[in-house]
């Protein structure tokens, strides 16, 4: 059975706390000139549903506007605006040697992300070929996926979960990873440093060619 590694590259390979961060914020302060910061990021929307979040923190502040319509607003922003930031830049070298050191062992490579496949395609397109391939990923979960988005990836790739680890940027993601019965490699952004990552096999800086000789291990090859 051909092993896999699904990357999370919204949150590993680029900085997308970080951008979701600053378009939550951008969108409140447009919404109703809703207050956003870290802290508040961290108790109501960090890893749950982005309208449960909302509404739980709209209640708190007593807007009058719709979690359901912010929710998807919010949602659709966000992946407009990393559809935009990947457009506009180039793979960075360490990531093609991640990917390059997997195909080396025979890994298939599934790069998961929220932003417009039609739009991005060419960026990936050098290493794309049946060990790279580009997957869409929908959640409406606030920076990371549930356990089935893990499993879901898994079955629309041709893989087997037994056979196929993740590679996540948050703790939200290890969790879900060991709900999927999933292996996991974490890339710990600055700005979700606080969450708890109990429970990953390993802990990289970036993915480079030695993060792939960590996924190789965690796949036991």
């Amino acid at each position: 059975m051909a092993r896999g590694v699904i990357v999370e590259y919204d949150f590993t390979a680029i900085d997308g706390a970080g951008l979701l961060h600053d378009t939550t914020k951008k969108y409140l302060a447009q919404l109703d000139a809703i207050p956003f910061n870290s802290t508040v990021e961290a108790k109501y929307l960090a890893g749950g549903n982005y309208q449960g979040g909302l509404q739980d923190y709209f209640n708190v502040i007593k807007t009058k506007k719709t979690a359901v319509k912010s929710a998807r607003e919010l949602s659709i922003a966000f992946n407009e605006r990393l559809t935009s930031v990947i457009a506009d830049s180039a793979i960075a070298p360490d990531f093609i040697d991640f990917v390059k050191a997997l195909k080396s062992r025979g890994v298939k490579t599934v790069i998961a992300t929220r932003a417009n496949i039609e739009v991005v395609k060419n960026v990936f397109e050098p290493i794309l070929d049946d060990l790279c391939v580009l997957y869409h990923e929908e959640s409406t979960c606030y920076g990371a996926v549930k356990w089935d988005s893990w499993r879901r990836a898994t079955v629309e790739n041709g893989l087997s979960r037994l056979h196929t680890m993740v590679v996540t940027g948050s703790g939200f993601g290890v969790k879900a990873a060991l709900l999927a019965g999933m292996g996991s490699l974490v890339v710990i952004n600055p700005h979700v440093a606080y969450q708890d990552f109990t429970g990953a096999d390993e802990i990289v800086p970036r993915l480079n060619a030695k993060a792939a000789a960590k996924a190789a291990e965690i796949l036991r090859i």
